[in-house]
Parts: structure tokens; C-alpha cells; sequence
């Protein structure tokens, strides 16, 4: 009896066929596709303007190296202008607190010594060289006796060179000249004499009119302007010049060498600087 012989399995072939499976859309109609939302619009910035963004990683907190010299520099400059500053203020500090002592020590000074101002008057005057009956020039001469009171107790009035005696006619300068050089001592009373001349003064006929009224009436007003450098000594010390004005109007009767003042008014003051 024969054997029953039973084909051997062999492996599935590679190209073994597979049926597929039947694909959704033939059992269901493809739907329309729905069109994409549409973006929302960018704001267009006006012509001109610009937006840039940085990203937050590309924000440097130190300099890059193309900038770290202009850094450095512009650091550098910083500590100058307050070390500046701080010099500023000290010199300002400094000007104030010694204008503050000069103060203090002004006031000192002026309770210690009590300065008081000197006064000044004319005692006499002497007239000649005026010839009002001749229409020619004139060449007039005044002898000015002038009183100095010093009354301050601790100060005396160092008189310098350089002053000035001036004599005017309704405002035309007659003759001029100088105080002499002296110094007063502390309360004191010092009389001294200045010769004041001109030359070669020529008057209108308004004002040589006046004068001949003036004569006949026993009224001739003159002006006298008085300049004087001074220096004021305390004790040894003494101060920078300051300059003595004083103004007087003086009335004699006549014009001769023993005229006589009628009246007198004389005002003073002093520039400090």
C-alpha cells in the first residue's frame, strides 16, 4: 500500500497579493472643503516710521567690543564733572565764610573804634584878578582857608596827592588847584590854606553881566568841588585810598582880597572804592 504524500508549506511569497481595503469614500461622498479664515491685517505704520523689535537675547548688557571704548570714555568722564562740582562748591562755601568773617569783623571794629565823619568848611576866602570893566580875559585867583574836623578818638586821615580844588561861576570853572599832602591825627582840628588859579578865562556877556549885578548887590554865589585821596590809619594799619568829595556853596559880597562870606553850605560823602 502506497504512502500519501502531503505537499510541503512554503514561505509566503513577497508578492503575495493582499486585497485592499475598501476605501471610505466609496461608501460616503467626499464633503466640500470649507475656504481658510482669513489673517487679520497688519497695522501699516505711517511713511517715515519705523518698528524694529529686538529680541530679548539680543539685548547686551555690557557694550559689544566696537562700543567698549566709547563706553569706557564716556564712563571716564563722569567722576571729572563731579570732582569738578564738588571744587565748585567748596570755593563757594569758601567766598561765604569770609565774606562772613570781613562782616564780623567790620562790626567788631566799628563798636571798638566808633568811627565818625570827618567835617569840612570854609573859613575865608580871598578874591583877585577879576577887572569887570575890561571885556578881556580874566586870570582869577582864590585863596580858600579850609577848617578840617576830625573827630574820631582812634583814627586818624592820612591826605595823599593827587586831589583837586575847583571853582565855578554858573557852572563855568574859574580856577583850580590842589590840597597839600598832610596827615591828621585822631581829634583834631587842622586849618590850611589852598591858592587856586586860572588863566585865560574868557566870559560871555550873560555871565559877565551877572557878576557885575552880583557886585553891585553884595551877592556873587560861587561853587566849590573838593576831591581828596585818603587814607583812614587805625592803630599802625592802615586802609586802601578812598576818595573824599565836598561840595560848598559859598556867597561873598565883593570881589576883592578881603572879601567877606555871606553864606555857606557845604555837603561831603566818601567812595569807598
Amino acid at each position: 500500500m502506497a504512502d500519501r504524500v502531503h505537499p510541503r508549506d512554503s514561505p509566503p511569497s513577497s508578492t503575495e497579493y493582499k486585497p485592499t481595503p475598501p476605501s471610505s469614500s466609496e461608501h460616503h461622498p467626499q464633503s466640500p472643503m470649507k475656504p481658510p479664515a482669513p489673517l487679520p491685517e497688519k497695522p501699516i505704520p505711517p511713511p517715515g516710521t519705523y518698528v524694529i523689535k529686538i529680541p530679548k537675547d539680543q539685548v547686551y548688557r555690557v557694550p559689544p567690543p566696537e562700543n567698549a571704548k566709547r563706553y569706557e570714555k564716556l564712563s571716564r568722564k563722569k567722576p571729572s564733572r563731579s570732582t569738578c562740582r564738588c571744587c565748585f562748591c567748596w570755593f563757594l562755601g569758601l567766598i561765604l565764610t569770609l565774606i562772613i568773617l570781613a562782616g564780623i569783623a567790620a562790626g567788631v571794629l566799628y563798636l571798638v573804634f566808633r568811627p565818625k565823619a570827618p567835617k569840612y568848611s570854609i573859613d575865608s576866602i580871598s578874591v583877585k584878578g577879576f577887572n569887570l570893566s575890561s571885556s578881556a580875559s580874566l586870570s582869577p585867583e582864590f585863596d580858600v582857608t579850609v577848617r578840617a574836623d576830625n573827630p574820631n578818638k582812634k583814627i586818624g586821615i592820612d591826605y595823599r596827592s593827587g586831589s583837586s580844588v575847583n571853582i565855578y561861576y554858573n557852572d563855568v570853572r574859574l580856577c583850580n588847584g590842589k590840597l597839600p599832602v598832610f596827615y591828621q591825627p585822631s581829634n583834631n582840628v587842622t586849618v590850611f590854606v589852598t591858592s587856586l588859579k586860572g588863566s585865560g578865562i574868557e566870559l560871555t556877556s550873560a555871565v559877565h553881566k551877572a557878576l557885575i549885578d552880583g557886585e553891585n548887590k553884595g551877592t556873587l554865589p560861587f561853587s566849590l568841588k573838593l576831591r581828596a585821596p585818603v587814607k583812614i590809619k587805625v592803630g599802625s594799619v592802615k586802609t586802601w585810598t578812598i576818595t573824599v568829595k565836598v561840595n560848598c556853596d559859598v556867597t561873598v559880597d565883593k570881589l576883592t582880597a578881603n572879601a567877606k562870606i555871606v553864606s555857606k553850605d557845604c555837603d561831603y560823602g566818601v567812595d569807598l572804592w
